[in-house]
């Protein structure tokens, strides 16, 4: 296990989190060992500082193979919490090294510890030396020789053995067999053959990871855990509730979000699988009597089995926090931008969300053509090459309301998106979309199951990098081949439209629905049955403008014949009986639940809405509604006011507008023209985007004249 884990180790991945990684993660193991021994002393668990040293050093490991599992089948390795997460637990791996070294040392009298430390330290970096010079000068001539072979069998062998020999070779030397097969996996991680390598000994991995957790099992004594088991669960308690303490505020000193703390102290709070070698090690050597190990493994084994149901439950603890007004403003306070550039673009500019090799190349071809771009991400080193590029750039979570705001996606002409995380593109289109509902958004899929969700949400184009270089690579054959080109393109634009469906394996509607409602949970969803005599009833989806009047986006109709329809298109009728699957926040979902019920306005056949920025110099700031008489005046309908990323659903005569508001206003075009005019004279034409919700009418001026 150790040897798959150095193999595949990368420095490149560690260095993406350097900071959090390797200062964060080295802090929390000294305060876990601080905290742990002080507290094991004073309270009398133990019976020497020694003692209370090793039991924090147990502690302070998390379960890589636990959380990398729950993180993996999430697809959240790529979110800012899960890199934090592996980069915290690689330092953690990397410790468990230079723990096992110094584990004999703490025998020792006292005054011969700091000497026996020291020996242990000076061994371990006299072998670091040799390691890096074996893995450059003789491992990689080895394997050339090993994979010339071209025999599996034997180059599974010729590792095996290099793995046995280096750990056989630590232990000759004093150090512990397990520090030496995590470096000899160090030693290959960096060459050429490494994924040849971890291929050919994976198999063996998961069997001897199957046998280690079930040795795990076969040590611990039901009987003393039944008899002890008040005891040990207030030890688990105690352990989750320490950790958690610890690793969150951590996580917060190096300017991460409150929400991305909370999931790497809540993901980190258990006992890893390596504590088990530790503790064991422990006993050997006296450092822990037997009730003491026993306890242990008891707390240990109980932390890995609730540790993916805490996981799994934490999207649902941030929806309900969202539900707490003093909860919901603390987690969204700490989405602010952490850094914004300066001259940053304001108007007319294109907003790149993530700065990987996709958004780079974005960037790189709208700088060529002369375009504002602003750039916004999370990552340090990232932010850090926009800065020496001289990048107007936004350091924050695409997926925040405020980061977008401060991006001007208001005024932007359009969108990209390019994250590496599923969830984050999510949520990264939704809250673009409630700022700036007709903004042309183009986001990368990282899954072919995204493609659909994601137009659902309301990007204007999806794009799946997979089937784009089938696309392109086909086009360069045909063309060889003779084809015309105008034949070429015209197909190829066909598959683009239908979604790449033309690629994409059929599914049955089952495996769909299951997917999406998986999907929607995440991202704060729920079944609404449409009222019976709601208005919408017998309306299509294009009539009704749910995302512009609500701000939900509605994602599955099961209808009263127990048909669902996945991913209804704008033509779609809404039935009696209807139950619909929206996704909001808690304000737009109450927003639609008026506007179905009949307590709200849908506005006419022959009107349309448009969002309008209320200027700082505009005469109604600080005036309330009822003194504005704008229905009255023009005719026309306030029907939601956006403001600091909060959405007011139908406001009434006593709502206030400020500077900054954006009005949702609804109405026939020239009544729209003249109070757009009223309210914001100086107001630019991007700002005044018109879709009607049904055919206009003859007489009525084009939309392009109007706009």
């Amino acid at each position: 296990m150790l040897f798959a884990l150095g193999v595949e180790f990368s420095f490149a991945e560690l260095k993406k989190v350097q900071g959090i990684s390797l200062g964060g993660g080295g802090l929390q193991i000294i305060s876990t060992i601080l905290v742990t021994a002080m507290v094991s002393v004073g309270v009398g668990w133990v019976t020497s500082p020694t003692q209370g040293i090793f039991l924090g050093a147990i502690l302070s490991l998390s379960s890589t193979a636990v959380v990398l599992k729950c993180l993996m089948e999430r697809n959240e390795t790529e979110t800012p919490h899960g890199r934090v997460m592996l980069g915290i637990l690689v330092v953690q791996d990397l410790a468990l090294g230079l723990m096992l070294a110094v584990l004999p040392a703490l025998d020792s009298p006292p005054e011969q510890l700091r000497a026996a430390i020291g020996i242990a330290l000076l061994k371990t970096g006299l072998l670091a030396i040799g390691s890096i010079v074996t893995g450059i000068w003789l491992i990689p001539p080895l394997l050339r020789l090993l994979a010339r072979t071209e025999s599996k069998e034997l180059f599974l062998l010729g590792v095996v053995a290099l793995c046995l020999g280096i750990a056989l070779l630590t232990e000759s030397l004093g150090l512990s067999i397990e520090m030496g097969a995590f470096i000899a996996g160090l030693m290959i991680s960096e060459v050429e053959y490494a994924d040849q390598t971890l291929t050919y000994v994976e198999p063996i991995r998961d069997v001897f990871a199957s046998l280690f957790f079930a040795a795990v099992g076969m040590l611990i004594d039901p009987g003393f855990i039944w008899n002890n088991l008040e005891l040990i669960l207030g030890l688990v308690a105690l352990v989750f509730i320490g950790k958690f303490l610890i690793v969150t505020p951590l996580v917060r000193a190096f300017r991460y979000s409150l929400k991305t703390s909370l999931i790497v102290g809540l993901g980190l709070a258990q006992i890893g699988e390596f504590s088990f070698v530790l503790a064991s090690k422990g006993q050997v050597l006296g450092l822990v009597s037997r009730r003491v190990y026993l306890l242990i493994l008891g707390t240990t084994a109980v932390t890995l089995v609730i540790t993916p149901f805490i996981l799994r439950l934490v999207p649902q603890l941030f929806l309900w926090a969202e539900n707490v007004p003093w909860m919901k403003q603390l987690l969204d306070g700490s989405e602010e931008p952490i850094e914004i550039a300066e001259h940053v673009p304001t108007q007319n500019h294109i907003v790149v969300c993530g700065y990987g090799r996709v958004g780079g190349n974005i960037v790189q071809l709208l700088q060529a053509y002369k375009q504002p771009v602003v750039v916004i991400d999370q990552s340090e080193q990232r932010i850090q090459q926009l800065r020496d590029a001289n990048i107007p750039y936004i350091y924050g979570n695409a997926a925040s309301l405020h980061v977008l705001e401060a991006a001007g996606v208001e005024q932007a002409r359009g969108l990209a998106i390019a994250l590496s995380d599923p969830m984050s593109t999510r949520l990264c289109v939704k809250r673009t979309l409630e700022l700036a509902p007709d903004l042309d958004t183009v986001v990368r899929a990282n899954q072919a199951k995204d493609i659909e969700l994601l137009y659902q949400l309301g990007a204007r184009e999806v794009v799946q990098p997979e089937f784009e270089a089938s696309l392109e690579l086909s086009a360069h054959l045909l063309t060889g081949l003779g084809v015309p080109l105008p034949v070429i393109q015209r197909e190829i634009q066909q598959i683009r439209s239908s979604r790449y469906l033309d690629f994409r394996p059929e599914r049955l509607p089952e495996q769909v629905s299951r997917e999406l409602k998986v999907a929607a949970q995440d991202m704060n969803s729920r079944w609404y049955p449409l009222p019976e005599g709601s208005p919408l009833i017998g309306m299509t989806l294009e009539e009704t403008d749910l995302r512009r009047l609500t701000g939900v986006s509605l994602m599955a109709i099961q209808r009263v014949t127990g048909e669902e329809i996945d991913y209804p298109n704008a033509q779609t009728k809404l039935e009696k009986g209807d139950r619909l699957l929206i996704v909001g926040e808690v304000d737009e979902l109450v927003a639609f639940s008026e506007l179905a019920k009949g307590a709200a306005a849908i506005p006419g056949e022959n009107a349309s809405c448009l969002w309008l920025l209320v200027p700082d110099d505009s005469h109604v700031t600080g005036k309330i509604l009822a003194d504005l008489h704008i229905r009255r005046q023009f005719g026309v309908l306030v029907q939601a006011i956006r403001r600091e990323g909060k959405f007011i659903s139908f406001p009434n005569g006593s709502s206030d507008l400020q500077a900054g508001d954006r009005l949702l206003l609804c109405g026939n075009y020239h009544a729209l023209n003249q109070v757009s005019r009223w309210i914001a004279p100086a107001a630019e034409s991007p700002q005044l985007v018109q879709i009607p919700l049904a055919a206009k009418p003859a007489n009525e001026p084009a939309q392009e004249e109007m706009v």
